[in-house]
């Protein structure tokens, strides 16, 4: 017994020993996570949320009143421009129609008929030409017989009298003529007037058929047949008999927050994901970035509010999809990752080993700050932005060093360094606390034990 009560007294005083010995020497040293700067693929990305909307969408409305007799397509439907895709009550809009055709039918006939009279007077014109002309002839032949004493003069006078007959019948057909194309002329301007007041009764028909404007899907049908419907007046919106949207182009609008809208440019590649196509990803890219602030609360732009409340904006964005796809829908919940900047095989370093450094604090020793050889209190130096960097010492030991930095693109967990460090160089990148509490030439200690990851979070 006495053995065993020896043989644990002295594990137990080993392991003070080993404990203490741990102990003297990590006194001095702060735990630190480190990592090494690298070279590799930096990109700034701005998100945004909104919504699938095709770039055409058209709201067809009534242009007449009346009951809707037909809904030729529902909900979903593929619908081809020029296609009727509804109707209204339109009885007296086809009889008005039907009767200016019937009208107009009847006034051609009476365009040919009287045709046919300025046909018929020419041709008279021509035969009393000709009944002249012999006329004249033996007219003249009979005054030279009775300028030589030949024949009578009452023979004579019956040659004169039949010539002049002809010449006055000659006229009367001519007139007749006249009188003929005079008719028709009238005639064809009232067949004007007909056609248009044709064209009128069918206007006024065409305004009880709704007609698709283009090729589309229906997206949305809220009348039913049966019900009434009327056309807007001045400020008042009429009925809707449905929405047609053109899915040949889609794009996703998007709101992005005000800090970050003035990197967005127009041609800017985008990636698309839609909450009801989980894992898959549309490419795009930005077509137009919205110069109107929209307050965040309404959606009302900042220029349309009367209230002068201070609250977070945003802008529009709309990104154009670079291939359509037959599984988007109007409406559907879309976010946009918009890759503002890109740089390849650039030097980066993690974005928490950033830390703002005064060089004042280096000059506190145990609490004191270092006397200064002027009575005058010295200047306060700037903060600089920067990072620790960790390197041996003459003895060996690891201490750290700040080092200012100047930075570039911010990528979704690195930066980029322009100015600073170079590439290998071991830096300290947490733990946070630890980050801003360090001095420049404190004795470090790499942490070898991973920081646990909330659930959730980015490793």
């Amino acid at each position: 017994m006495k053995k065993i009560l020896l043989i644990v007294l002295a594990v137990v005083a080993v392991a003070v020993l080993v404990a203490g010995f741990i102990w003297r020497q990590q006194s001095g040293f702060t735990k630190v996570l480190t990592a090494k700067i690298a070279r590799q693929d930096l990109a700034t990305v701005v998100s945004g949320t909104g919504q699938i909307k095709p770039k055409t969408y058209a709201n067809l409305g009534a242009t007449a009143m009346g009951r809707i007799t037909h809904l030729y397509v529902k909900e979903g439907d593929l619908v081809k421009k020029g296609q009727t895709v509804a109707t209204i009550e339109n009885i007296q809009q086809e009889a008005n129609v039907t009767g200016q055709q019937a009208a107009i039918a009847a006034a051609q006939t009476d365009i040919a008929a009287d045709v046919a009279a300025e046909k018929t007077a020419e041709a008279n014109i021509e035969k009393a030409k000709a009944d002249l002309e012999q006329k004249r002839l033996d007219w003249e032949r009979e005054q030279g017989l009775y300028t030589a004493g030949i024949v009578s003069k009452s023979d004579y006078d019956v040659k004169k009298d039949a010539y002049d007959t002809d010449v006055a019948t000659l006229n009367q057909c001519m007139a007749a003529l006249n009188q003929a194309k005079a008719q028709t002329d009238s005639l064809r301007g009232h067949l004007k007037t007909q056609i248009a007041t044709l064209r009128s009764f069918q206007n006024a028909l065409d305004l009880t058929m709704a007609v698709a404007p283009f090729d589309g899907i229906v997206t949305n049908e809220p009348v039913r047949e049966g019900e009434t419907v009327v056309e807007g007046i001045q400020n008042t919106e009429g009925s809707t008999f449905m929405t047609l949207a053109d899915m040949s182009v889609i794009t996703a609008e998007v709101k992005v927050d005000e800090t970050d809208i003035v990197n967005i440019r127009i041609g800017q590649s985008v990636d698309v994901s839609v909450d009801a196509l989980p894992g898959k990803v549309f490419k795009g890219h930005v077509t137009l970035a919205g110069d109107q602030a929209l307050l965040r609360s309404t959606g009302q732009a900042t220029l349309q509010s009367t209230t002068g409340t201070e609250e977070a904006k945003d802008f529009k964005v709309i990104v154009t999809l670079d291939e359509p796809s037959s599984d988007l829908r109007p409406g559907l919940s879309a976010t946009a990752k918009i890759t503002t900047a890109h740089k390849a095989n650039t030097l980066a370093l993690p974005i928490q080993a950033l830390t703002m450094h005064n060089p004042d604090d280096d000059k506190v020793k145990g609490g004191v700050q270092a006397a200064t050889t002027s009575s005058a209190p010295a200047a306060k130096s700037a903060p600089s932005q920067g990072v620790y960097v960790v390197d041996k010492d003459k003895s060996g030991k690891l201490r750290v060093k700040f080092v200012p930095v100047t930075t570039g693109i911010t990528g979704a967990t690195d930066i980029e360094v322009l100015t600073g460090l170079t590439e290998g160089q071991e830096i300290v990148i947490g733990p946070y606390k630890t980050l801003r509490s360090l001095k420049s030439n404190a004795l470090v200690k790499r942490d070898t034990v991973k920081p646990i990851t909330p659930a959730g979070g980015n490793s």
